[in-house]
């Protein structure tokens, strides 16, 4: 592949530990697992323009699991919708850089999520709109496995079946670990594939650290016509960092300067 997307991924997450360690606060973990699905997305498969984020014809994206805000911040700087120095404001007060997304103040941000389970019936909105407005743009939902506990994620699911939402492409971010354990102690979510083909989806399973399979499934969705596609990824809480990953006290906890300075060189090679 033409783009370099390893030496992306890298910057984002050297971005995604470095903003976090500013604020004090954030969520590491979840941020790392999905980074390298988001720089296959901004940096090759959606059709967007940083020079104009409120392109009517735009690919849409929705952070379902909102608290990934520091990868989506990254990508979008690395991206050129905002100063790369603005990732260093994450989580201060008057920044446009909050704990989660705000469509209305961060420019690439499409919806404002937090709110665990939402995310996929506004990607349903998102795609029926497109649908009565005659446009062609795809809407890209990244659902965290914990999310999928949520009642609302199931609903979503089958309204998404029933409306043949061929242009929703989902991904489910499977790192097996969540804020309170591993998904299989406080509610089982497995298996995630079997129960996505079971409300109708077309369904990928892939490794979500593999740059080839993420651009590989998401052109195989786009080929899928009259159902929505999810990519369930098997992926490493905290990847790229040793000491974050598979480590589920790195769901919601900052590094400090410290371990920062860890972490950041061996994302540098050093």
């Amino acid at each position: 592949m033409a783009t370099d997307f390893k030496a992306i991924a890298n910057q984002l997450r050297i971005d995604i530990i470095e903003s976090l360690a500013a604020a004090g606060s954030g969520h590491p973990g979840g941020s790392l697992s999905c980074a390298d699905i988001l720089t296959v997305l901004y940096f090759d498969k959606m059709n967007i323009d940083p020079q104009n984020p409120a392109d009517p014809d735009r690919d849409r994206l929705v952070l379902s699991k909102g608290h990934a805000a520091p990868a989506l911040y990254a990508a979008l700087a690395e991206r050129g919708y905002f100063p790369r120095e603005d990732l260093i404001t994450l989580r201060k007060y008057g920044s446009h850089l909050q704990g989660h997304p705000n469509m209305a103040d961060t420019p690439g941000v499409d919806m404002s999520t937090g709110s665990l389970g939402q995310g996929l019936s506004v990607a349903n909105g998102m795609a029926l709109a497109g649908r009565l407005d005659n446009k062609d743009y795809y809407v890209y939902v990244i659902m965290g496995d914990g999310e999928i506990q949520e009642g609302q994620i199931w609903e979503a699911a089958m309204s998404a079946s029933h409306y043949k939402l061929d242009h929703i492409i989902g991904f489910v971010d499977h790192n097996g670990l969540q804020i309170d354990g591993t998904n299989d102690e406080v509610m089982t979510v497995n298996p995630i594939a079997d129960k996505f083909a079971a409300f109708g989806w077309n369904v990928l399973s892939i490794d979500g650290h593999d740059y080839e399979a993420i651009s590989a499934a998401v052109d195989e969705a786009k080929k899928c016509e009259g159902k929505p596609t999810v990519i369930v990824c098997e992926t490493i809480k905290g990847k790229g960092v040793s000491f974050m990953e598979n480590a589920v006290n790195w769901h919601g906890a900052a590094p400090n300067a410290e371990q920062a300075a860890v972490a950041l060189a061996e994302l540098r090679g050093e």
